[in-house]
């Protein structure tokens, strides 16, 4: 039964059920919904499109899962993060796997519950963006290729080990490949092992590998002559080892990403990490050395990189969740009653926890009090807040003292106390981020306004802003005012009458005014509605919102 609730149902819960709460968030889980639906619109699935421009900065395949899934359950928030989810589970099952395989079926549930109830993957499993199904098939690639190096006489796990390295390839290219290898031939070497790196080419698998890719790349370069420069060199080398997306993070920047991930079962390890003897926590020598070089070599390779996101560090999650669940594991089997500093440490941050999750709950309503729209600085909730935030209160009061207290009336189920805790805590956190992000995070908030105000045929233009929900939300295209961004590439290769209606500078979306004496227009801040309220006196605001402002202009 144990199995199953960790495994099944509390992963389908967060990860599936409530998938459809939130609507998407601008720009990147829009960008990732309008491609699918171009092409199911189109029937294109070789070179993707958004808003008609030609977009190959992505491989296709979280498109085409996600085209399967708007097929299946129609053009919704829930179909259009299926895919993602699917992927998140299979993280969640595949660390069981991988803990059942180093030690036992134990290990392998607390290391799966682990994954469950981090903050990081639970966020980014519920994103319509690339890296959880990234995650998924490098960290499988991984595995199989760890399967085929240290099992004998099973040839169909290295041939799987090309095959989802394809997969991770179509999901978001080179990396795909080199982490995997890269990882695998680090670790061969550290455990002394370097004599079998032969074991990691096989011809039928190489073959395997290009039978899945190839057919999209030549079909890509087929319909775009600049593709494979583009693809290959600008955004990949050039993407990683220059700043030409102008970012310029530290070195450390990682660093408080992986901590805040690994909140709030972090705080619990504490207490689990008090151990004699630390070996007995630990998995197999060289299984030990795999997770610390496929931890290391992700970490170290993006903290180099000139690319910095924060969805890039994903991955090293699933290395992390293995030690801490053999951890926790083994800290269960003999529950010790804590004395002295220890216990004072872990009480401390039992409080901390719980008083940063009491701030960051009463916070907004008393920031919506300071909002500035002139500047961009909006803060809304709405009057069911505090309905919202009585789920993760319960939790949060809960977290600092029921697990201790039922592990000393029964000496059993502290971590189950916290498993269950933190879910709520997770699930309870996505309506009142619901409450808070969707009124100025996304387009769907302005869906029906939309659709009451803008007369059929009658073109909306984003004025400075460009949210790729309003295309997606109302089935509409809409003109973009100077805000181009990502596409400026595929605008470039438009015909320059569809360039011109489509994409227009400030001055030329002022000329359009003047010649067409009324204009539908959508932006967002007080201070572009001042600007155009500064240039034309009737400016007649047909909706807002304190962020969204839906405007019709007569010249």
């Amino acid at each position: 039964m144990k199995k199953k609730y960790i495994l099944l149902l509390m992963p389908f819960l967060l990860y599936i059920a409530l998938l459809g709460v939130m609507p998407q968030m601008e720009p990147d889980e829009a960008r990732y919904s309008l491609i699918p639906s171009a092409m199911n619109e189109t029937g294109n699935y070789v070179t993707p499109h958004i808003k008609n421009t030609i977009y190959l900065e992505k491989p296709p395949l979280a498109s085409w899962g996600t085209a399967v899934s708007f097929k299946i359950f129609g053009e919704n928030d829930f179909s259009a993060r299926l895919f993602t989810g699917l992927c998140a589970w299979g993280c969640i099952l595949l660390t069981f796997f991988i803990g059942r395989r180093f030690r036992d079926e134990k290990t392998g549930l607390y290391a799966a519950a682990v994954l469950t109830i981090s903050v990081f993957p639970f966020i980014l499993g519920r994103i319509n963006i690339l890296d959880m199904p990234l995650t998924f098939f490098l960290c499988l690639s991984i595995w199989l290729g760890y399967l085929s190096l240290t099992s004998e006489k099973k040839r169909y796990r290295s041939y799987l080990f090309y095959f989802t390295c394809a997969l991770a390839f179509l999901t978001k290219g080179i990396i795909g490949v080199v982490f995997p290898f890269a990882i695998l031939v680090i670790w061969l070497i550290w455990a002394g092992r370097w004599r079998e790196m032969g074991r990691l080419i096989s011809p039928v698998g190489i073959v395997i590998f290009l039978i899945v890719v190839c057919p999209w790349l030549y079909l890509a370069q087929k319909e775009n002559a600049d593709f494979l420069w583009f693809f290959f060199v600008r955004e990949h080398f050039l993407r990683f080892t220059t700043q030409m997306h102008g970012k310029t993070e530290p070195f450390y920047y990682f660093l408080p990403i992986i901590v805040g991930g690994m909140l709030p079962w972090l705080v619990y390890l504490i207490r689990a990490g008090q151990q004699e003897n630390i070996k007995a926590c630990l998995f197999q020598k060289d299984d030990n050395k795999l997770l610390v070089v496929w931890f290391l070599f992700i970490f170290l390779f993006y903290t180099v990189s000139s690319s910095k996101l924060a969805t890039y560090i994903a991955p090293v999650f699933l290395p992390i969740a293995l030690f801490a669940g053999r951890i926790f594991r083994n800290h269960e089997d003999d529950l010790p009653d804590l004395l002295g500093k220890r216990k004072i440490l872990y009480r401390f941050a039992l409080c901390i926890q719980s008083t940063m999750i009491l701030i960051a709950l009463l916070l907004p309503p008393i920031l919506k009090q300071y909002s500035d729209p002139a500047k961009g600085l909006v803060v809304m909730t709405s009057d069911y807040w505090w309905v919202y935030i009585i789920p993760m209160l319960i939790a949060a009061a809960l977290l600092t003292f029921l697990p201790d207290l039922i592990a000393r009336k029964v000496r059993a189920g502290w971590f189950v106390t916290i498993y269950l805790l933190c879910c709520l805590l997770l699930a309870g956190m996505i309506f009142p981020l619901n409450d808070f992000l969707s009124p100025y995070r996304s387009a769907l908030v302005a869906k029906d306004a939309i659709a009451r105000h803008v007369p059929p045929g009658q073109l909306l233009y984003q004025y400075r802003v460009n949210f790729y929900g309003i295309d997606f939300y109302n089935k509409i295209r809409t003109p973009i005012i100077e805000d181009f961004g990502e596409l400026g590439d595929g605008i470039a290769k438009m015909p320059q009458q569809e360039r011109k209606r489509y994409f227009l500078s400030v001055n030329d979306f002022f000329e359009k005014i003047e010649q067409e004496k009324e204009i539908y227009c959508i932006t967002q801040h007080l201070d572009k509605l001042t600007q155009l309220r500064s240039k034309y006196s009737h400016v007649d605001i047909l909706w807002d919102n304190g962020a969204f402002y839906l405007l019709r202009i007569k010249n």
